[in-house]
Order: structure tokens, then C-alpha cells, then sequence
């Protein structure tokens, strides 16, 4: 889909009309067809509610479609939904679309989010679907936004920049596990950021060994699949250790290893590696806009498989850090890959912010459901700086605890830990496990996304499936706090 900017609107399938809550008779007040527009607004009970929308057609010999949409308070997030359900109404049913701002005055940010918002719900992954009917195929090619205040030009720049990651972050969940897998999500990474100015490192199963990265080789020992890490760097400040590491969760296909899962739901462990999908769609969208920042996206990649070379539960892992692990459930693999991860970031590139991304704990969808994201740090500056990028993107986050007494609860003994605590509080525990990786000194966070990666049902910015979450939380995150 294309979207640009006019000074005018032009003819297409359809208009859309955003109207601010209440403002209905300014919005439509001297437009043709007024009476219709007022009579459809009344009939669908509409006066402006963010995100809602009655259809009309209005005309005599020439009908023209017109689409009325509330934009509610004209908050960003309200124009956010606003642009979301134009594409949803429009996405199969209209090849052209344009929008008359005139009389609605958003912000330039909220202009570009609303655009934003069309280009993310009009996202679709159809690549194996070779009988769809013609009806549901997507037909809306071309949206143009006319009226945009000025400055829109380059809210859109670094709006277009985020929609670009999201983009690359939504393919990776959405693909099987026979397409991305470790070596591929390597290859496919590399081959889309190509050109954008990212340094590209890979390990191999070799170079990881000889750094003792045992935790995350043991995860992937179970599967014919090698794993990898991925480290994409982007110096936009110049020469300098990152200003801060992005590190995510690859598990491209998540079994439970020994430990199986049930087989009701397995299908949906192929996006397991939606920590690492976050961080290399955040990755591309800072190096398109050229952020003025240095930062590192780290991306620990493995599938976890049940054969016979496979970790067991009573097994003992020693991780790059030197600090050994009991494996009492090959099912809490995450934490094992995340934990090398963060130790080789923090060792080579010398980093003094972590914030991890994962999909790590059943526990934090009991928790949170699939409304907000779970956070926990050791560093409260750095938790309300992503508080407040949560807020503002969109991407919602909640802070748990962590503490003495709740890290106690994975002492071992038999080692320096083991991978799970109790039943109750397991994502802290979870998070607990990382942190003991973390460094002195270095400010660290924790977000566990496992609700957020994939939707049962559709929101404003995505239809039924990959999300995109934490892209535009973490270009928000390093937009506000780090860049020059």
C-alpha cells in the first residue's frame, strides 16, 4: 500500500472524513450531501468516538462513498485508531482512498500515526495462500492524506522508518518454523537491512562454543537446526561502545524439548522468537531514519527440540558468565539463551543499558492477559523512561517487583541456580534468572511479551496474528533518552 500527502484530495473509491467527538456538524458542514452524512451519523448512533465509522453515499448522477471516522479526543492514540479502522474498512473493498483533514487539525505527529495506523492495519502475510477468493484478496493500493499541517513531511519520515520495522518484525513471527529457523532468520535478517548502514555480526555454533556459551548451545543441541547470534549495530553517533543493547529471545520453534509441551496449541511456538523479531524490526526502523544513537540489537536464536542429544531435566549447564545452571524443565529454555546473550553484550561491546525482550513465561498472559506487556528492572530511572515510551507508543507496559526473596527462590542445590522456582511468581523468577547475568553497575530490563507477539482477534494497528510489538516501544525508548 502507498500513502502520500496532498494538498487536496483527489477522486478516488472513497473519503474519508475524520470528525473530532462532537464536532460532527463542523466536520460535514458545507460538504455535498450533508443531510445524508447527518442522517447515516444518526442512524449509526455515531458522534465522533475514536476509531468509529458510518458509511454513506452521498451524490445524484456521480455517488461518491464517503466514510465519516472518529478521531474522539485527538489524541495520538485516538487518531491512531482512527487510521486503523479506515484500513480495516477499506483494505479489500476499495483500491484508492483519501482522507480530507482539512477540517480536523491533528497535530503532525498525530497525522503521521494516523497514517501510520493505515499502513500497519493494512498489513497481511497471504504468501501460502494460493486459493483465497477474490473478495477477501487486499485491494487498497493508494491512500492519499490531504490537509496535513505542516510538519507532517518529517513526523511521517521517522512514522514510515517504525512501519518499515514492524513490517520486517511481523514476517519473521508470521513464517513457519520450516522457512525461519536460526540460519535463516540470520539470512532473511541480513538480506532485508542490507544497505542501511548496520554492522552485521554472526556466531556460529563454533565461536559460541569457544566462548563457553553453554547455556544457549545446550537449548539447541536437541534440534538438526544449529543455532546462531545475531548482533546488528548501528553507530549513529559514530565511533563508541552502544549507548544501549537490545536483546532478544530467538526460539524459532519452541517444543519444550524433554520437557514437551502439550500438543493442543504447539502450532503457535513458532513465535517464540518474537523478542528477537522486536529487536531487529526496532533495529531497521532506527538505521532507516538514521537515528543519532549507538546502539546494539542482540538476538539469541536456537530451536528447542526433543531428540536424543537433547538437554534433560537434571542436567547442568555452565554459561558464559562461569555460573552453572540445573536444568530441572527444558520447557524454560528462554532465560538459558537469554542469559549467554546478555553476557556477551555486556563483555565485547561493553553496554551500560540491557533491556531484554522475550516471550518467556505462560505466567505473564495469566497475569496480564494480552493488554500490557510485563516489565521488571533493577534500575527505576530506566523503568519509567520505558513506562513513558510505552505510554506514548502505544505499546503498553506494567512494572512487577523483583527482590532478595524472590531470587531465592531459584538458589540450587547442586548449583549456582536453577532454570525455574516454584509454581507461584514464575515470571519474576524468570526475570529473577536473568538478572543474575546482569553486571555491576549496568541499568537492566526485562519485558516479557509472551501476550503481546500474537493477537487471537484484530486491533487497531493489526489484524488476527503478528502484532509488531516493542518495534515502535524501542524506537520510541531510544528516540527520548538517547539520541544526540
Amino acid at each position: 500500500m502507498k500513502i502520500e500527502f496532498a494538498a487536496t484530495a483527489p477522486a478516488a473509491d472513497a473519503l474519508a472524513v475524520p470528525v473530532a467527538k462532537g464536532g460532527l456538524d463542523a466536520a460535514i458542514n458545507g460538504r455535498d450531501g450533508k443531510a445524508t452524512l447527518a442522517a447515516a451519523a444518526a442512524a449509526g448512533k455515531f458522534d465522533g468516538e475514536a476509531g468509529g465509522i458510518v458509511e454513506a453515499f452521498v451524490g445524484g448522477d456521480s455517488v461518491q462513498r464517503v466514510l465519516l471516522v472518529g478521531a474522539g479526543e485527538g489524541t495520538e492514540a485516538d487518531w491512531e485508531k482512527a487510521g486503523g479502522a479506515v484500513a480495516a474498512r477499506l483494505l479489500t473493498n476499495a483500491t484508492s482512498a483519501a482522507v480530507d483533514l482539512s477540517g480536523a487539525s491533528p497535530s503532525a505527529a498525530a497525522a503521521a500515526r494516523f497514517a501510520g495506523a493505515i499502513a500497519q492495519r493494512g498489513w497481511r502475510i497471504d504468501t501460502y495462500r494460493t486459493k483465497l477468493p477474490e473478495k477477501q484478496k487486499p485491494q487498497l493500493a493508494m491512500v492519499t492524506i490531504a490537509g496535513a499541517p505542516d510538519g507532517t513531511d518529517a513526523a511521517w519520515g521517522k512514522q514510515n522508518a517504525v512501519n518499515a520495522g514492524m513490517d520486517l518484525t511481523r514476517t519473521l513471527v508470521s513464517e513457519p518454523p520450516n522457512v525461519i529457523y536460526p540460519a535463516s532468520f540470520v539470512n532473511r535478517v541480513t538480506a532485508d537491512v542490507e544497505g542501511l548502514g548496520l554492522e552485521i555480526i554472526v556466531l556460529g555454533p563454533k565461536e559460541m562454543s569457544e566462548l563457553g556459551m553453554g547455556a544457549l548451545l545446550g537449548v539447541a543441541q536437541g534440534s538438526r537446526r544449529e543455532g546462531r547470534l545475531l548482533a546488528l549495530k548501528w553507530s549513529g553517533k559514530g565511533v563508541g561502545d552502544p549507548d544501549v543493547a537490545l536483546v532478544g529471545k530467538g526460539v524459532t520453534f519452541d517444543t519444550g524439548g524433554i520437557s514437551l509441551k502439550p500438543g493442543a496449541g504447539m502450532e503457535d511456538m513458532k513465535w517464540d522468537m518474537g523478542g528477537a523479531g522486536a529487536v531487529v524490526g526496532a533495529m531497521k526502523a532506527l538505521a532507516t531514519r538514521k537515528a543519532k544513537a549507538n546502539v546494539i540489537g542482540v538476538c539469541g536464536l536456537v530451536e528447542n527440540m526433543p531428540d536424543g542429544n537433547a538437554i534433560r531435566p537434571s542436567d547442568i549447564l555452565t554459561s558464559m558468565s562461569g555460573q552453572t545452571i540445573e536444568v530441572l524443565n527444558t520447557d524454560a529454555e528462554g532465560r538459558l539463551v537469554l542469559c549467554d546473550c546478555v553476557t556477551w553484550v555486556q563483555r565485547t561491546h561493553h553496554v551500560k543499558s540491557i533491556v531484554d525482550l522475550a516471550t518467556l513465561t505462560g505466567a505473564m498472559i495469566i497475569a496480564l492477559g494480552n493488554e500490557h506487556a510485563g516489565l521488571f528492572s533493577n534500575d527505576d530511572g530506566l523503568a519509567d523512561q520505558l513506562l513513558a515510551a510505552g505510554k506514548a507508543s502505544g505499546d503498553l507496559l506494567w512494572r512487577f517487583p523483583i527482590s532478595d526473596a524472590y531470587n531465592k527462590l531459584i538458589d540450587s542445590p547442586i548449583a549456582d541456580m536453577k532454570n525455574v522456582g516454584p509454581r507461584g511468581a514464575g515470571s519474576i523468577t524468570a526475570a529473577q534468572f536473568i538478572g543474575r547475568f546482569i553486571e555491576s553497575g549496568v541499568k537492566w530490563a526485562h519485558l516479557d511479551i509472551a501476550g503481546m507477539v500474537w493477537a487471537d482477534k484484530p486491533g487497531s494497528t493489526y489484524d488476527k496474528g503478528a502484532t509488531g510489538f516493542g518495534v515502535r516501544l524501542l524506537d520510541r525508548f531510544v528516540a527520548d533518552n538517547f539520541e544526540a
